[in-house]
């Protein structure tokens, strides 16, 4: 890759202002596209395609050229369907990742009676595996993967392990954004069977995830992330306890200024895109 070729960021995210809210971080990561964008960095943002979204409202329109893709999950085949939009009042594209099974349903995380869905790990195996996937199907090679949201969290593990040699990845900073808990419950204990997407992965790698909780999602990303960012004041004290800085990682705290100005979040991917 020549010197003189643009920097790509690309934002793998469950919420993301406009489409879906769960913290303030889904405003921060808005404000953060647009003015990376603006700085003159190739921006790519890819979340779920949840069934809350309003495609007409959003103008969400399948990309048929990136169909075709099928993801396999524990030896079972599910067709992934590839919608994009455009940032409101930005010139950056938001793909979204859909299948029937896991995204047609009306509810982010839960049913109507308040119950987490059984299946919520193997939305997120999904997930991960066809955002990882679409970048490849793109040629699109991102210098910085800023993961965000605990259904991104087995994506830096799987770019460190099943991923690790694709050329796309080869220059891939990864950055992943350490939420407080979002859920109380345990994933079904088959995640982390299913979670074994390849033999480059061994249940050693897993072994930060095992207690199959929020915190446990947060502490397996965040080991294999070059950067962490606290994305909230109200930190789990496992989670701070557990990703500490050291001579490989770099930690950042959260700070309440970024509501207002994201600078510090865009000199970050400035500084990673550059080392």
């Amino acid at each position: 890759m020549s010197a003189d070729t643009k920097k790509r960021v690309l934002i793998i995210a469950n919420e993301l202002s406009p489409y879906t809210e769960f913290t303030d971080f889904a405003q921060i990561l808005n404000k953060l596209a647009i003015k990376t964008f603006d700085s003159g960095l190739e921006v790519r943002v890819i979340m779920p395609r949840f069934g809350v979204i309003n495609e007409r409202r959003h103008r969400l329109h399948e990309v048929v050229r990136l169909s075709g893709i099928n993801v396999i999950i524990d030896k079972d085949d599910y067709p992934l369907i590839i919608k994009v939009a455009s940032l409101p009042n930005a010139r950056l594209q938001v793909y979204f990742m859909d299948n029937e099974d896991y995204f047609k349903r009306k509810a982010v995380f839960r049913d109507d009676q308040d119950n987490f869905f059984d299946d919520n790990a193997e939305r997120m195996i999904f997930f991960c595996k066809s955002a990882l996937e679409t970048v490849k199907k793109f040629g699109w090679p991102p210098h910085v993967i800023h993961c965000h949201g605990w259904m991104t969290s087995l994506v830096p593990l799987y770019l460190k392990t099943t991923y690790k040699k694709e050329p796309v990845f080869g220059y891939s900073k990864i950055i992943y954004t350490a939420q407080a808990n979002q859920f109380k419950e345990k994933l079904n204990p088959n995640f982390m069977k299913k979670a074994l997407i390849s033999n480059e992965i061994k249940e050693k790698d897993l072994e930060p995830f095992k207690d199959c909780t929020n915190a446990a999602l947060t502490i397996g990303a965040g080991k294999s992330a070059d950067v962490v960012i606290f994305g909230s004041e109200k930190m789990d004290k496992k989670v701070v306890d557990e990703l500490k800085p050291g001579r490989y990682k770099k930690v950042l705290k959260y700070e309440t200024g970024w509501k207002e100005d994201v600078t510090p979040l865009l000199e970050l991917y400035k500084s990673l895109t550059e080392s």
